[in-house]
Formats: C-alpha cells, sequence, structure tokens
C-alpha cells in the first residue's frame, strides 16, 4: 500500500510539472532581449465582421400644399355658371400616387383656400362629422368614390362637392381637381397642376 501511495504521489508530481530538487547548476548571465517592435498594419478582428456604415435615407421632402391648392382655388372661383352664396362640400383630398404623402395637410391647405372666398359657403368640419355619423359613414371616411360624396352633400344640403385627387409618381405628384354639381353630379370645373415642393 505505501509502494502504491508513493507511486501515486510521484506520477502527480511528474504530470503536475514539479520535479524533485537535483543538485542546483551555477545560473549563466542571461542576455537581455531586444524590444519588440510593432509595426502600424490592419488591426486583427476576432472573428467579428467589419462594420459597415448605414446609409443615410433620403430627405423627405416637404410639399407646399399652400402653393400647390391656391392657384388652382383661384381658377375655380373664376368658373363661368357657380353661383354665388352657394354651400360647397369639400371633400378629402385623395392619394391615389405610388407612395404616402400628407394628404391630410393638403385637405387642411384647401380649407385655407376657401376660407376666404366670397363665391361659396364651406360646410364646417363638425356638420360633416355628424352627417357621416348620421349616415353610417366613419368620421374618419374620406368618402372615396363621387357617389358617396354626393350623397353626403345632399344630406348637407350642399349645392356643390368639390373632389381632389393627387395622381402620379410620390416624387413629382399632380393635383387633379373636379367640382361637381349636387343634383346632377355633371362636372362643372375641373383642373390639376403640378405639386409644388
Amino acid at each position: 500500500m505505501k509502494k502504491y501511495f508513493l507511486m501515486v504521489a510521484m506520477a502527480a508530481l511528474i504530470l503536475g510539472g514539479c520535479t524533485l530538487p537535483t543538485k542546483q547548476q551555477p545560473a549563466e548571465p542571461q542576455q537581455p532581449t531586444p524590444p519588440v517592435t510593432v509595426e502600424p498594419g490592419t488591426p486583427e478582428t476576432s472573428g467579428q465582421p467589419p462594420v459597415e456604415t448605414v446609409p443615410q435615407p433620403p430627405k423627405a421632402q416637404t410639399i407646399d400644399w399652400s402653393a400647390s391648392v391656391q392657384p388652382m382655388v383661384a381658377k375655380m372661383l373664376q368658373a363661368d355658371g357657380v353661383q354665388a352664396g352657394s354651400v360647397l362640400l369639400l371633400d378629402s383630398v385623395k392619394n391615389s400616387t405610388n407612395g404616402s404623402l400628407p394628404v391630410n395637410k393638403a385637405t387642411a391647405a384647401l380649407h385655407d383656400a376657401l376660407a376666404t372666398n366670397n363665391k361659396f359657403q364651406v360646410v364646417p368640419d363638425s356638420q360633416l362629422a355628424t352627417a357621416k355619423q348620421a349616415l353610417g359613414l366613419s368620421v374618419d371616411d374620406s368618402l372615396g368614390s363621387r357617389s358617396k360624396a354626393i350623397g353626403l352633400a345632399r344630406y348637407v344640403n350642399a349645392q356643390y362637392v368639390l373632389y381632389s385627387t393627387v395622381t402620379g409618381d410620390v416624387k413629382a405628384p399632380t393635383l387633379k381637381m373636379q367640382l361637381m354639381t349636387v343634383p346632377s353630379g355633371e362636372i362643372v370645373w375641373s383642373g390639376n397642376g403640378a405639386v409644388q415642393h
């Protein structure tokens, strides 16, 4: 048993890298090692892919809706056959472009352009919202079709509907407007123009 224990202890010492003390030899003087020079180069990557720069997204173009609608509204107010003092239902502007546009701002610009005209009385938003609810439409319904717009105009006793659509490429859209009579749906004026940036 003692032999076995001594063998295990000896094996552990050998495997552990320890050696038994031996006769010491005189130490040799060591030469100083020259300093290592490091050459600048490419930094090492530790297995990670190189960092790529993310391209900047294109800047959103701002649209001057007021400058886009003012000239068209001025032409519409000069149209023949439009009776002064008539009630006008201003339908929300539709987006039929190949992208996203803030058409709610276009509708607001139309309201502003028609606010001081002397030819039409524009149906107030509050009356329009009440009429939509009475007809079972959502308050946010943009009416989408001329027949819905004319039906709503009849409900609020408007004589005219202004139907507006933005079409074409979103980067250079065109605004199209049509003024229709409510009783017949006849288009009494239409116009289009480039949307101003």
